[in-house]
């Protein structure tokens, strides 16, 4: 299959790059294909009434700190893995899970890129990776890299 646009999802930790690398590998066999890269900040939430609210969705504020921020780590991330992408995005959600979801749904995505943590322990138990969320509910072709621990960002 000859894929069009491939989508690589990353957290920006600091073994992101080996995510990175396998997308590269993918990209050099479909030298037609479009790569975006999509990082999520977390959304909080606000209460009104009965209803929640993405605090973003209130304030615009796109811009402040933790945007700023998370922009410059993901250029820095593009740039160490010599990463040409057609688009480059920070995005809002509620969760990791439905921003890449809704990403690959309005975006036609037809390649999936994503690394998933290994948990032990009652971690195991209870969170859930974003990669076994996601998993489906995505409309179209997935490549789970295996990270072997969690690490430090």
């Amino acid at each position: 299959m000859s894929y069009q646009h491939v989508l690589l999802v990353t957290d920006l930790m600091s073994d992101a790059d080996l995510v990175a690398q396998k997308a590269k590998r993918i990209l050099a066999g479909a030298p037609n294909a479009k790569l975006s890269v999509l990082h999520i900040v977390e959304d909080d939430m606000v209460r009104f009434g009965y209803e929640l609210v993405p605090s973003s969705s209130l304030t615009g504020d796109f811009d402040g700190e933790k945007w700023q921020e998370a922009r410059a780590k993901l250029a820095r991330f593009l740039e160490r893995n010599d990463l040409e992408a057609f688009n480059s995005e920070v995005t809002a959600a509620i969760s990791n899970s439905k921003g890449i979801v809704n990403y690959c749904h309005k975006k036609d995505v037809d390649l999936l890129i994503i690394g998933r943590h290994e948990r032990h322990g009652i971690a195991a138990w209870l969170v859930t990776a974003t990669a076994d969320s996601i998993l489906p509910n995505v409309p179209c072709d997935s490549l789970v890299v295996k990270l072997n621990k969690p690490v430090e960002k």
